[in-house]
C-alpha cells in the first residue's frame, strides 16, 4: 500500500538547472573575475557528474587557468559555490524558475487525499528553501513530512542514502514509497534503496537510459508516451491515482532514448 511520495526537487519539482543553477554559476563566475562560462550544452555534460562543488572541481581538472594545488581548487569551489546560491536565490525569488506543469495541481491532490510527501534530494537545504518558499509559500515545510537535504548525507545521488534516511523518518518500508525523479542518477538511488521510482523526464535527461522504472514520461502535465501508459485516461494529467496504479502494479520498464 502507498504511504508516502517522495520528490526529487532539481529537474522534478523545478527546471531548476537549466534556468537557474546553470545561470547563477555563471554569475558567479563573473563576480569573482573568471572568464569561465558554462553553456547549456556545457553544463549537461556536468549534470553526469553529482554535486555543485563536484562539478566545479571536475571542470577545473580540464582548465589550464585553475589553481593548480589540489586545495586552492577546492577553496575557490566552495567560494564559488556559495556565491552562486546567492545568485540562484535571487533568481528564483524574481520567478525565473518555476514549478513544472503538473507538479502543483498533483501536490495539491496529494495533500487533500491525505497521502505523506516529503522531500529527496542531495542539493542544498537553501536552495530547496529558496525554491519552494518562492513557489509554495514561507510555510512550504508544512506539506512535508520529512525533508532530506545534501547537508543530511554524507554521499549523493546515486548512492541511495537520501532515500534510506527519508524512510527512517517517515517510518515506512521502502515499498510503502514512490519516488519522483527526472534523471537516471536520482532513479538509481531509488532503486538501491528499493523503493519504487516514477521518473518524469526534465530537459537535460530527456533522452537518457533509464532502468527499472513504475513508469517513464515526459512530464506530469503530459499524458502522452509514458510507459505504461497513465491507466486513468479521463484525467487532464497525471493524476494521484494514475502514481497509486502505477505503485501498485509495480511492473518495472525501462526506455533507452
Amino acid at each position: 500500500m502507498l504511504k508516502a511520495i517522495l520528490w526529487d526537487v532539481d529537474g522534478t519539482l523545478a527546471e531548476t538547472e537549466r534556468d537557474g543553477h546553470r545561470v547563477a554559476f555563471n554569475r558567479a563566475f563573473e563576480s569573482l573575475g573568471l572568464p569561465w562560462r558554462w553553456d547549456v550544452a556545457r553544463y549537461g555534460e556536468l549534470l553526469r557528474v553529482s554535486g555543485g562543488r563536484e562539478r566545479l572541481l571536475h571542470d577545473m581538472a580540464d582548465r589550464t587557468d585553475a589553481p593548480v594545488l589540489a586545495g586552492e581548487r577546492l577553496a575557490l569551489a566552495r567560494c564559488i559555490h556559495e556565491r552562486k546560491n546567492a545568485h540562484y536565490a535571487g533568481l528564483v525569488a524574481a520567478g525565473a524558475v518555476v514549478l513544472r506543469p503538473g507538479v502543483r495541481g498533483l501536490l495539491r491532490a496529494i495533500g487533500q487525499r491525505g497521502l505523506r510527501m516529503g522531500i529527496a534530494s542531495t542539493t542544498s537545504r537553501s536552495n530547496v528553501d529558496a525554491l519552494l518558499r518562492a513557489q509554495i509559500g514561507d510555510d512550504w515545510a508544512r506539506e512535508f513530512a520529512v525533508v532530506v537535504c545534501g547537508e543530511d548525507t554524507q554521499r549523493k545521488k546515486p548512492d541511495p542514502e537520501v532515500y534510506q534516511r527519508a524512510l527512517d523518518a517517515l517510518g515506512i518500508r521502502a515499498l510503502e514509497a514512490l519516488a519522483i525523479e527526472d534523471s537516471p542518477g536520482g532513479a538509481a538511488a531509488a532503486r538501491a534503496a528499493d523503493v519504487p521510482v516514477l521518473v518524469a523526464r526534465s530537459a537535460y535527461f530527456a533522452t537518457d537510459p533509464i532502468d527499472g522504472a513504475v513508469a517513464i514520461g515526459p512530464g506530469l502535465d503530459d499524458r502522452t508516451r509514458w510507459r505504461p501508459p497513465p491507466p486513468h485516461s479521463a484525467a487532464a494529467a497525471v493524476s494521484l491515482d494514475d502514481l497509486i496504479d502505477w505503485h501498485r502494479r509495480m511492473e518495472l520498464v525501462s526506455q533507452h532514448g
